[in-house]
């Protein structure tokens, strides 16, 4: 777009402070700057921040609810023929070809320790296979699963992997050399998490440089109008998808497409579902999926009274009790319609210390105390929009171990993911009628060094060659079952 054009529309949204330099600025450093602002649209920005600062947003304290019961399952309580009922349909649907998976993986593992996205991050497994490759191989396993429902037809569950600016490149690069763990590279689809410009108190866009415009990603809630604007939907759309499982990186236990979610909440008729764990306290800092203003939404922790937190049903358990895991199910018709309700979500304010040149002085400036106003969405923003939303509750020893925290630390760290999806093995295997020994050089309250790869098994299932069989630690069955 022309600088002419450009300039009208800024002006237009009251923005035309972005242009104070333009005259002193080389062909270069103009067309970076415009390069910066065709990736605005200023109207909308400007309607995003006036929403979230404006007296008329929902307030901090929020008037919680329990979510009825008509709304949530449990995985943990239900009969083995409803879960199995509920698997059934989720492997005819992705034999049919109908349910797609969305991975949040835009963060870098600084965190961590590693300034490559967070996907690529070893663990420490015996194998040292990434998170990416654990869920790359869970998603080929479920593929050849799924085939026993499906004729004649190959079985593909696409894979969209929404990454960042900063992450972009080194995702591909990673999944390249890992030959898209074993996935066929034209059903995996790459799309950039969108940003939102850093504002000033009073709404003005901040300029980071003479030439350049102050930016942060839009939060993990930025996924749906990138999903729109990526191209992500026309393709879901041309693959003739319904169906998308939604969920982030960072959890090493996640059942990518899992069958079970899928199926219960297409048999459910929801549009929008989520997965949540028990919480593993009273007071535990997690969001709670309960009514928040009485519709379903996200209330987090901080928000909840802690007597409210304390409250017990007659069985003992918590009545806010769903611990929300960012992840989540949605229909293609609810993901395309979520545009029309852009102007009513409730974007979250963060006052930031912002880098920025003086407008008047031309100089840089590093502020020693916030200065502006960061803008981001959250996944479960969307979730009060929903006209039939409904809650799965699962085992969290088997489906959500976080890593959040560098080596060393107290909790959600490389070493608490390690040992969980050990654990798993060890339980899977125990499961199907093995016999671990803990061999030499492992002290028996440790967990054992047991590895089962998930091209072998997605859940436990395929394994009945462990029946009878005493297995010896350190174990490590990498990608079949052949000569075991």
């Amino acid at each position: 777009m022309s600088f002419d054009s450009q300039r009208t529309i800024f002006e237009k949204a009251g923005q035309s402070q972005v242009f104070t330099f333009w005259d002193e600025l080389n062909d270069k450093q103009k067309s970076s700057l415009l390069s910066d602002l065709g990736k605005i649209d200023p109207s909308r920005v400007s309607n995003i921040f006036n929403v979230a600062t404006s007296s008329s947003s929902p307030s901090v304290s929020a008037k919680v609810d329990p979510l009825p019961d008509s709304m949530l399952d449990s995985v943990i309580k239900a009969p083995k023929e409803t879960t199995k009922k509920w698997r059934d349909l989720g492997l005819k649907l992705i034999a049919e070809g109908k349910v797609g998976v969305i991975l949040l993986a835009g963060g870098q593992g600084t965190r961590l320790g590693s300034s490559a996205p967070k996907g690529c991050y070893d663990i420490q497994l015996p194998s040292h296979k990434s998170l990416f490759q654990l869920q790359g191989e869970r998603i080929a396993r479920l593929q050849k699963i799924a085939s026993e429902f499906s004729s004649d037809q190959e079985v593909i569950i696409p894979w969209y992997v929404m990454t960042s600016e900063p992450t972009r490149e080194a995702t591909e690069s990673f999944f390249k050399e890992h030959n898209y763990f074993g996935l066929d590279s034209k059903n995996v689809f790459f799309f950039n998490q969108g940003v939102l410009p850093a504002f000033t108190n009073d709404g003005k866009i901040i300029l980071e440089t003479k030439s350049s415009v102050s930016v942060a990603p839009d939060g993990n809630g930025g996924i749906y109008a990138a999903l729109k604007k990526e191209g992500v939907i026309a393709d879901l759309e041309r693959r003739k998808i319904p169906y998308l499982h939604a969920y982030c990186v960072d959890n090493c236990l996640v059942k990518v497409a899992d069958p079970v979610f899928i199926g219960y909440c297409v048999e459910k008729n929801a549009d929008c579902g989520a997965k949540v764990v028990p919480k593993a306290h009273a007071h535990e800092q997690v969001g709670v999926i309960c009514l928040r203003n009485g519709k379903p939404g996200v209330v987090e922790y901080s928000e909840i009274d802690p007597k409210v937190s304390e409250q017990t049903k007659s069985d003992g358990t918590l009545v806010y009790n769903a611990g929300n895991i960012a992840n989540h199910f949605y229909t293609l018709d609810f993901l395309k319609h979520i545009d029309e309700i852009e102007g009513q979500l409730e974007y979250h304010i963060a006052k930031k210390k912002i880098k920025h040149v003086n407008l008047q002085s031309g100089a840089e400036v590093k502020p020693d105390s916030p200065n502006g106003i960061k803008l981001e969405l959250f996944i479960f923003d969307v979730i009060p929009y929903a006209e039939r939303f409904v809650v799965l509750e699962t085992d969290r020893k088997e489906e959500f171990s976080p890593l959040k925290n560098a080596p060393g630390t107290k909790s959600d760290n490389p070493e608490t993911s390690r040992a969980d999806i050990l654990a798993q093995h060890v339980r899977f295997a125990r499961a199907a009628g093995a016999t671990i020994e803990i061999g030499p050089g492992q002290s028996v309250d440790q967990v054992p060094v047991f590895e089962l790869s998930p091209l072998v098994t997605y859940d436990g299932e395929g394994l009945e060659k462990f029946n009878g069989r005493v297995i010896n630690t350190p174990f490590v069955l990498n990608n079949n079952l052949a000569g075991f």
